[in-house]
């Protein structure tokens, strides 16, 4: 007979937010929420979504901002990922512990997993889930070592107990950097009613996670294993996309031409049509795009109903809509938006390195 004292797991609610501006990636997201900008023709949100409902955490609430309208349209009910949604408006970008506040109504009294819908995790977080709900802890925080450790919340630790976060330190008592992903009971709540703004008029999630320490409760870390990225910047995104075409899994439910080659892990999405064209992946090619005299190299995402005509492009994310045609240099570790036109003319460069943003026209020379 199991003993009477033995605790059942805690069951989770999931808190995502997606009501950043995007400003670091700029001119990428002029247009559009960061959160729905595309890895491996996914937005970066719905790949935050897919971390959690895997571990059965369904119940879901977005925080959501100037972009609510974007995140909530693309996002729907839930049901897509087989969750439920709740959104919750975040009238100014107050900052991370203040986003926790105003969503107090919808977490109640359960214990939940905080995740900054930008941040990829490739190895999941199902072990530290299950760590949190069979644990007493109050919360749980995830660590990742860094280079520069003075750009990030960075933590001092005992063992495994968290004796210590300093926000972006001049002389970092550690490289472990506090990631977007935490774990917390209700008694967050409590400590952040009683946390100040910091001098940016903002409530940080590092002065709350503080407040748990010095109030003398159970604040664990966990370094993860496997890799993490937060994709804030364009070199960031670049990276998360060759992260998750690492594990593509082979599918052409489009259609190629005898004329044209498919090597390696490669994706053409129904309705996709490659003519005269070699694919080497891993490559993803959208629903309704045209691939046409061309090379795709490798970890390479182009989105739904693109056009690629008389080009090579390599290591690059390509998003909805867009037209490229007749450009003579191959384009690599390059940033396309939506809606955008690149066509080339006859002199042939060595190659391009680019970011554009959406609806942008470029001609090259």
């Amino acid at each position: 007979m199991e003993s009477a004292l033995e605790q059942e797991p805690r069951k989770l609610k999931g808190l995502l937010l997606a009501g950043g501006k995007g400003t670091r990636l700029r001119p990428f997201t002029y247009t559009g929420a960061k959160q729905l900008v595309a890895l491996a023709n996914r937005p970066i949100l719905f790949h935050a979504i897919d971390q959690l409902t895997t571990c059965g955490i369904t119940e879901l609430g977005i925080v959501v901002g100037e972009t609510k309208e974007e995140v909530m349209a693309a996002v729907g009910d839930g049901s897509q990922f087989g969750a439920k949604i709740t959104f919750i408006e975040q009238s100014a970008p107050l900052g991370i512990a203040h986003a926790v506040k105003i969503a107090e109504d919808f977490i109640g009294s359960d214990p939940f997993v905080l995740f900054l819908g930008d941040n990829i995790l490739k190895e999941g977080i199902g072990r530290y889930v299950e760590q949190f709900q069979t644990g007493c802890h109050n919360g749980l925080v995830l660590l990742y070592p860094v280079d520069e450790p003075q750009n990030f919340g960075v933590a001092e630790l005992d063992g495994d107990k968290l004796i210590r976060v300093v926000e972006k330190p001049r002389d970092p008592p550690s490289n472990m950097a506090v990631i977007g992903i935490y774990f917390f009971d209700s008694t967050v709540f409590d400590a952040i009613r009683r946390v100040k703004p910091s001098a940016r008029g903002e409530l940080e999630i590092t002065d709350t996670i503080q407040r748990l320490i010095d109030d003398g409760l159970d604040v664990r870390a966990e370094v993860i294993s496997g890799r993490w990225i937060d994709t804030g910047k364009h070199d960031d995104l670049l990276e998360a996309n060759h992260l998750l075409l690492e594990d593509l899994e082979p599918e052409l439910a489009g259609r190629h031409d005898d004329a044209s080659t498919i090597q390696g892990r490669v994706v053409l999405q129904e309705g996709s049509e490659v003519i005269n064209s070699r694919i080497q992946g891993p490559v993803i090619i959208g629903e309704r795009t045209r691939v046409v005299n061309s090379f795709i190299g490798p970890f390479t995402s182009i989105n739904h109903d693109c056009l690629i005509a008389d080009t090579e492009i390599s290591g690059s994310v390509v998003l909805e809509h867009t037209t490229i045609e007749q450009v003579d240099g191959r384009i690599e570790h390059s940033l396309i938006g939506r809606n955008v036109e690149l066509r080339g003319h006859q002199r042939r460069p060595h190659g391009y390195e680019l970011i554009l943003g959406d609806f942008s026209k470029l001609r090259t020379p």
